[in-house]
């Protein structure tokens, strides 16, 4: 069974997910923030949080295709 918590986590998660597909990167990074303040340990949370910021930063091409490519390790 899933706890209340962990389903606002999951909501919160999906929603920043949907919106990172679609580019909009500060608004899912608020969803993923929102995530994380219920769940600190929320491993998927701080990956996407981490990437929203990154391509905040330095966007994608317009054609991206909402993978992730490492570029060190």
């Amino acid at each position: 069974m899933i706890t209340e918590e962990k389903r606002k986590v999951l909501d919160h998660f999906a929603q920043g997910r949907r919106l990172y597909k679609l580019m909009e990167f500060e608004q899912a990074r608020n969803h993923f923030a929102a995530a994380l303040k219920i769940d600190p340990n929320d491993g998927p949370s701080k990956v996407y949080f981490a990437r929203c910021k990154h391509y905040m930063e330095s966007p994608p091409p317009e054609d991206w295709d909402g993978v992730f490519i490492m570029t060190s390790k």
